[in-house]
């Protein structure tokens, strides 16, 4: 067995995964068949609206009809009136890079016609030190002015993996951020008294929600859920009220969550995937007190970017989850019927070849995606629209 694993159910056998009740489960059955998606090729077009990025992470609209995008190097642009604008916008904090670190989410405060809020997601530090970390400013039109740090995920780790970075505002005014595990470190993810493997929520100022569920113990009162690995996609639908997560699996066992706070998701010690080095990470793929995926993929699709259709458009997706994938190339919808279930996936995009890093639906109904291509350091990245073919 794998001696990551062991650590990690030591920690929960010693009491480290707080409230949960971990017995013994089922051992692992035979891998699950590959997740099944019809191709779609029709239905939609593409278009470009922006090239010549380098490893575009994210976006976000602006209430004038601008688009702001991060670029993973540490870079913040503007798209204004369908034209990527040359310079990149002043004011952006130092960015640690290299491999998977760098500049990630830029979301806008709810009420940004107000205060010009917005917020970045991205790893600081040093190779030696770093963490995922938020900092909120505001946005003059041209420049982010009066930036400030309002959160740093604890403890320091010295990998340049599994920063999660994503972040989602609620339906009361705070706002949820995926910490990742930091690769290396994934027992961790199972102990409450770290930020490592978990969802932390905030207020919009950085300061802790009273109502967060952890308070005893030693732990960390940030933390929202915990037993998380890599999560690269975050929404909130504010008609269910329900928080949508999803993370990288190993090899396989890529997840879809719905968060709820104070619940154990198993990292590690539950997965449907295998270690790199063909190992299992556990052997376990459900144990008492350990939330189940509402879907998992093996093999891994790689997800990246999540968003809940909502918009006339593409009227038949009302209510659907879309993410993006890496490793399969595609913009994947996953179908939700009236009560919430799956009820089937759909693969868009497939004829791009490319990989989909970011999904968002704008204020108008349409899709835009980002696209994330190596090698790294080549600036063929895009922005792409998604409309209806007709």
């Amino acid at each position: 067995m794998h001696i990551r694993w062991l650590l990690a159910t030591a920690l929960a056998m010693a009491g480290h995964t707080a409230l949960a009740d971990v017995l013994p489960g089922p051992i692992r059955p035979p891998p699950p068949p590959p997740s099944t998606a019809k191709v779609v090729s029709t239905g939609y077009k593409v278009t470009e609206v922006a090239k010549g990025l380098d490893h575009p992470y994210s976006v976000a609209f602006l209430p004038d009809g601008a688009i702001l995008v991060t670029e993973r190097a540490g870079r913040l642009r503007i798209i204004r009136n369908g034209q990527l604008q040359p310079q990149p916008i002043a004011g952006v904090p130092p960015v640690h890079t290299g491999s998977q670190a760098g500049l990630f989410d830029i979301v806008l405060h709810p009420k940004f016609a107000e205060n010009n809020f917005v917020y970045l997601t991205y790893a600081h530090g040093t190779a030696a030190a770093n963490a995922t970390r938020v900092a909120r400013a505001r946005f003059d039109g041209t420049s982010l002015q009066d930036i400030k740090v309002i959160f740093e995920a604890s403890p320091l780790k010295d990998t340049n993996n599994h920063y999660g970075g994503r972040l989602a505002f609620l339906a009361d005014g705070t706002f949820a951020l995926t910490v990742g595990d930091g690769f290396e470190y994934r027992e961790k993810a199972q102990d409450v008294t770290n930020h490592l493997g978990k969802i932390v929520r905030l207020n919009d100022d950085g300061s802790v929600p009273d109502s967060n569920p952890f308070s005893i113990g030693g732990a960390k009162r940030e933390n929202w859920s915990y037993g998380h690995r890599n999560q690269q996609g975050l929404a909130f639908d504010a008609e269910t009220g329900k928080l949508w997560e999803h993370e990288h699996g190993p090899k396989g066992g890529d997840e879809l969550n719905v968060i709820e706070p104070q619940f154990n998701y198993g990292w590690p010690v539950i997965t449907y995937g295998m270690d790199y080095s063909g190992a299992y990470v556990s052997p376990f793929t459900a144990r008492q007190g350990m939330q189940q995926a509402v879907l998992q993929w093996t093999p891994s699709i790689a997800p990246s970017g999540l968003a809940i259709y909502r918009g006339d458009k593409f009227p038949a997706w009302n209510g659907d989850l879309l993410l993006g994938a890496l490793a399969f190339k595609h913009l994947r919808r996953v179908d939700l019927d009236a009560q919430g279930n799956v009820a089937g996936q759909e693969e868009l995009l497939k004829e791009l070849n490319e990989r989909i890093r970011d999904v968002r639906v704008s204020p108008d109904g349409f899709v835009y995606v980002t696209t994330d291509n190596p090698p790294a350091g080549e600036k063929t990245g895009r922005v792409l629209r998604i409309e209806p073919a007709s």
